[in-house]
Formats: C-alpha cells, structure tokens, sequence
C-alpha cells in the first residue's frame, strides 16, 4: 500500500518563515504604497509600489534556481495509469483544464491514486475517458506531479492499448503535504504589517489631504455613488470596493474605468492597478513623460480568465491575493497578473489582447 508522503526537507525551516513574512510584507507595502501614490499624487511612492515587487520576484526566482536545479536533476518516472474519474471544467478556451483521478501502476513498486489537473485540448477530450489507459510522468520523489504523455514513444504507447489495469483503494492515494499553517499565518501577518507601515509613514500627507483638498468639478471626473468608496483628481482616480463586492464580477470592472474616465470617453492613462477591491489608475497630463494608453481598449472580458489562469494553473496554491498592473514601459501595452499564496507566486504578462506571453512561477 501507497501512503502520503511526508513534508519536504526544509518546509519548516526558519529561513521559510521568514521568506513567507517578508512576502506577506511586501505585498501589503507595495499595494499600499500604489494607492497611497496615486490619492497624494506621489508618482515615485506609485512606483516603487510597482517595481519592489518585480524586483522581489526576480530576487526569488533567482534564490530557487538551486532547489529547481536539484528537482530537474531527479529522472522522471515513466507508467500506466487508468482513468478512474474526470471533470472537465467550463471554458470558451481552446485548452480546457480537466481535473484526473488516476490509478498509476509504476513497473517498480506498489500502485497508488493521485488527482491532479492538467490542460487538455478540447480536440483531445474524447481520448481521455473512465477506464482508459494512459501513460504518465512523474518525478519518484514527488508523486504528486503526476503528468500525463501527450506523445508517448511507440513502445509505451503499444503497452498502454493492451493493458488492462486494477483500481487501488483510495487508501493508496499519494498528495502533496499539507501547507504549513505557521507560514501562510505570518505572510498574513507581514502583509498587514507592511500595509500599516505605508499608511502610517504618509498619513500626514494622506489625512492633510482628506480635509483641505477639494478636486475641482470642472476638472473632476464623475464617478459612479455605487463605489463604496472614491477618491478622484485630475491626475488620478481610485475605486474601492465594499465588503462582498470584487472586480473579478462581470462588468465591475469596465463600469469602474468607464466612471472613472468620463463615463467611457477617451480618456488616456499611465498607469491601472487592479486588486480585488481596489481599482487605481494614473490619467495623463500635458507634463507626463510616461507612455499612455486608452483604458477603454483593454480586453476586460479576458481578465477574469488571465486571474484564474494564475491562481490555479501556475503553482500558487491557495492563492491570498492577486493583482493586475497594466502599463505601456515600451511601444506595446502590457498586462501582468501576479497570485501570491502561502507556497509561492505566478505571474503571467499578457499583450494588449489579452494574449498570454509569459508565465512565470516559483514556489
């Protein structure tokens, strides 16, 4: 019999303790730091706001190089596996995630079950049903990953049309070990933390602000009373959403720019940031030396998918927050989606289109 691995060296080591605080802090300080930029109009706080978590990720990427080195080294183990169950889930993309509960009968040692999702052409949906075999790859030292050979060699593939497996009990079920609860509690402390900081350091400017600055009308963007919360300039504008509200809703989105640019007028900005409640862009200005771009022209309909894409499908587990950043740093616009979890980061940078260009992760 098969039974669940154990947690892997170093999961609870104090240097992961510290990793997942610091991560928790710059998150917070950073999200802080782009809306406090943008309501005092500090466009260096709005950028390190932006930059500090870039250089983090790379800064992590680069520390994982090691540990990655080591996991590619491991030679995958090559099986069968038969179909035990399957959901596939409801997309209009091309690759549709499918969610596989598979037996894996490994030529050496026992049998064991394991789910995973994996992406499955929809061309290819009626190769992978109840009872079929298949043949995967996985790493021997972590079952879990699991994939399944799009391709297999022709010896393997021979091997799976004849073979005819035995379901295991789901007592053999293999998994990944468990999130370590003290890290995922200080990534949430080190990002309140880090929030509370930014304010605190600019609240002078922030509550000086409140009580004497009025934008004029004239020159004041109107902006929906739905918003529980706005604050808008002509240089910048700010939506915060209420409790229960999220801008992954259908069309909260597209309403909150519309309002913030006009009521859908061309309106160019800088700058846009999107977190789950908090919307924050940056209008151009006649003195800006930063490229602009039409906010009205982003593939709203397409967000959603990029977020979800990144939460689920890129190694962030449990993901505790996401973030959209769109600029305009060379001649093309760009959208980054950033999801952060307890156990790592995805980014995805996506065109003007909503076209997906690169996918990053570490965990």
């Amino acid at each position: 019999m098969t039974t669940t691995t154990g947690a892997p060296p170093g999961r609870n080591t104090p240097v992961a303790l510290a990793r997942g605080f610091l991560t928790g802090g710059v998150i917070g300080g950073s999200l802080a730091a782009m809306v406090v930029g943008v309501v005092v109009e500090k466009v260096p706080l709005l950028v390190g706001g932006l930059g500090v978590p870039i250089a983090y990720g790379l800064l992590l990427l680069l520390a994982d190089r090691p540990r990655q080195a080591r996991e590619a080294a491991v030679v995958p183990r090559t099986a069968l596996a038969t179909v035990e169950s399957l959901t596939a889930a409801e997309t209009k993309l091309t690759d549709v995630p499918v969610r596989f509960d598979l037996t894996v009968v490994p030529d050496e040692g026992p049998a064991f079950r394991v789910e995973f999702t994996q992406d499955v052409n929809v061309v290819d949906l009626p190769d992978h049903r109840p009872g079929d075999v298949l043949v995967v790859r996985y790493p021997p030292d972590r079952p879990w990953l699991v994939r399944i050979v799009k391709r297999p060699t022709p010896e393997w593939e021979e091997r799976a049309a004849g073979a005819r497996l035995d379901a295991v009990p789901d007592a053999a079920r293999v998994s990944e070990p468990p999130e370590v609860r003290a890290v995922g509690f200080l990534g949430l402390l080190g990002l309140l933390l880090g929030a509370a900081a930014v304010v605190l350091l600019f609240r002078a400017d922030l509550f000086e602000r409140k009580a004497t600055a009025q934008p004029p009308p004239s020159a004041t963007p109107t902006v929906s009373s739905t918003w529980s919360s706005t604050v808008v300039s002509a240089g910048s504008g700010t939506v915060v959403l209420g409790a229960g509200q999220s801008f992954l809703d259908d069309g909260a989105l597209r309403l909150a720019v519309d309002s913030l640019t006009r009521q859908g007028d061309s309106h160019p900005v800088t700058g846009l940031t999107v977190t789950d409640r908090t919307l924050s862009v940056v209008f151009s200005s006649a003195d800006t030396k930063a490229r602009e771009f039409d906010p009205l022209e982003l593939p709203y309909e397409r967000l959603p998918a990029l977020v979800e894409e990144a939460r689920n499908t890129l190694g962030a587990r449990a993901p505790q927050d996401w973030s959209i950043v769109v600029h305009r740093l060379t001649g093309a616009v760009t959208i980054v989606v950033s999801a952060t979890g307890a156990e790592g980061s995805a980014v995805l940078e996506a065109d003007g289109q909503g076209r997906v260009r690169r996918r990053t992760s570490s965990h």
